[in-house]
């Protein structure tokens, strides 16, 4: 055993030694509540109503949400929010099952919202009406916004569907919500009471990115927030990696780790990965790039790439840490011009979000200026060997878990939720296992154990799709899949996502996606050509010369 690793066992001893066990019954989390009566049926004008005494899905193929395949076709009553019966499509009878809406099911399938635990609501300027109409009608029906300032006032009246939102949980930092000084939040003694006093006052999410710095208050954090009845994540800061990599962010018992960061790194021949000399962390356009690189200084070693894929994803199962790979957000890093060309910038990309997106010294993560072939090259190799690691993570026991990390580097919140599935569907798993990811597992991480499924007693968060999201993602995409009929060999797009049912209210998903697009037009009106576009603009056609408006006659 090297000094140094001697010397990281001594932290984590020592930090769990400082930790007191805070008495569970102390912990306040609020949990996602069963109201089978609803106090009133509430109207969103055409966007979405409920919920309802008696809800009924009619003869609706199902997907659980847990890895199983689909089964049916059954009849689900919801009551208020919850799921109460689920019974076998009588064909002799098909309307044995009577409610005060029914939702007609014929070749339709249901399975569980999905819980897209982290993304950023940016600034001011995005709607957050644009944000959570995006993520309902793609699916999402749970969010983990990191911006929790800009949803505090907003708790009470999602959790009573006052307003039309997913669920919001909201990422914290280390010490949100609370009075304590700088130097009581970096006390490792002080750990458990400020985790109690922060999951007492509604804190569910800790997130310990400010930590990674220092090992003995990064362990003592997450022991603690567990401890008080809450999880832990964190973006490993590649500036840290040399004190906190993702083994030690396992060893030291943080719940979940999220992106890309600290995997490759644990696996190295040596403790640091090889920086350029003129290496400067805060130079993003560099930072990326080297982000990529060091999986190919872990890869191309075969000592290195048999610990990447081994012993550390042994460890990590060992440990219990959940995986959050959000890779939808970073895959503009390998073909930026695609990412520039997503045919639905036009009409669903708000306009301060793109700007945001333009390459950029000063914004955060708008760093594909001096981008290169080779850099994308880079990433191409980091998402083969990443998924690899990602597959190996989850066939030996691994919990996998969804977010995307949208608003970013060319991601539209929404879209992004589609293609993060098929994107660790690149992985290996199965698509059940990938819908899992999005569902079960996810509600499992963010300890809310009666979401996720369709099981009769757990809460109706539903969606209700035109095709099994099991034979093709896309399904889920507001514009469907292309698909042609058998018959007639024509062309048709599928529906999409009909209805998101979310608390028992039934969204109308086209309804929210026009609604989307007149705030999207709304932002660009005015808007003139940038640096990505001006080289595709359409001139209007000339006329001839001498040729009036008349045609000349």
């Amino acid at each position: 055993m090297t000094a140094s690793s001697l010397c990281r066992l001594i932290t984590t001893a020592f930090a769990l030694a400082l930790l007191a066990s805070p008495d569970p019954a102390n912990a306040q989390l609020q949990k996602v509540e069963a109201k089978p009566v609803p106090s009133e049926t509430r109207q969103f004008g055409e966007l979405a109503e409920g919920p309802y005494a008696r809800l009924v899905l009619r003869n609706v193929m199902v997907i659980p949400g847990h890895g199983g395949p689909a089964r049916g076709p059954y009849d689900i009553l919801v009551t208020g929010n919850v799921i109460a019966e689920m019974a076998r499509h009588d064909r002799d009878e098909p309307e044995k099952m009577q409610g005060d809406r029914v939702i007609e099911g014929d070749n339709l399938y249901v399975m569980p919202g999905m819980l897209n635990l982290h993304l950023h609501l940016r600034g001011e300027e995005l709607p957050l009406d644009y944000i959570y109409y995006m993520q309902l009608a793609t699916g999402v029906t749970s969010i983990g916004p990191a911006e929790e300032q800009r949803v505090e006032d907003q708790l009470e009246a999602e959790r009573n569907n006052e307003i039309l939102a997913p669920r919001l949980f909201p990422i914290y930092r280390w010490g949100s919500n609370t009075d304590y000084s700088p130097e009581e939040l970096a006390d490792p003694g002080m750990a458990p009471e400020i985790a109690r006093e922060m999951i007492q006052n509604g804190v569910r999410q800790v997130y310990l990115n400010g930590l990674t710095w220092n090992p003995e208050m990064f362990g003592a954090a997450a022991k603690a927030v567990e401890a008080a009845g809450g999880i832990t994540a964190v973006h490993i800061q590649p500036s840290a990696t040399s004190q906190v990599n993702a083994l030690d962010a396992a060893r030291l018992g943080v719940t979940m780790i999220v992106h890309h960061y600290g995997y490759a790194e644990s696996a190295l021949n040596r403790q640091v990965q090889n920086y350029p000399v003129d290496y400067n962390f805060l130079n993003e356009n560099m930072r990326f790039r080297e982000a990529a690189q060091v999986w190919i200084e872990a890869g191309e070693n075969e000592e290195s790439r048999h610990r990447l894929l081994n012993t550390l994803v042994d460890s990590l199962v060992y440990y219990g840490v959940t995986m959050q790979p959000n890779r939808a957000t970073y895959e503009a890093n390998r073909d930026i011009i695609r990412a520039h060309g997503l045919p639905w910038h036009e009409k669903y990309t708000h306009q301060a979000l793109w700007d945001w997106h333009l390459p950029s010294a000063e914004n955060h993560a708008a760093f594909q200026y001096d981008w290169t072939s080779l850099d994308e090259y880079r990433w191409h190799y980091m998402y083969d060997l990443w998924g690899d690691l990602i597959y190996e993570f989850n066939k030996r026991g691994g919990r996998v878990a969804y977010g995307t990390d949208d608003n970013y580097q060319w991601s539209t919140g929404g879209f992004g939720n589609i293609r993060e599935l098929q994107l660790i569907l690149e992985s290996g798993m199965h698509p059940l296992e990938v819908l899992r990811t999005a569902t079960f597992n996810s509600a499992q991480t963010i300890l809310e154990p009666k979401l996720g499924m369709v099981q009769e007693g757990y809460i109706a968060d539903l969606l209700v799709v035109d095709g099994s999201p099991a034979e093709n993602f896309r399904y889920l995409y507001p514009f469907g899949a292309i698909k042609m009929d058998p018959d007639t060999r024509e062309m048709y797009r599928t529906k999409g996502i009909i209805h998101t049912i979310k608390d028992g209210v039934v969204m109308e998903n086209d309804k929210l996606m026009e609604e989307v697009a007149r705030i999207v037009a709304e932002s660009k009106r005015g808007v003139g050509p940038d640096i990505v576009t001006e080289p595709f603009k359409v001139d209007p056609p000339r006329r001839p010369i001498g040729e009036g408006r008349d045609g000349g006659r």
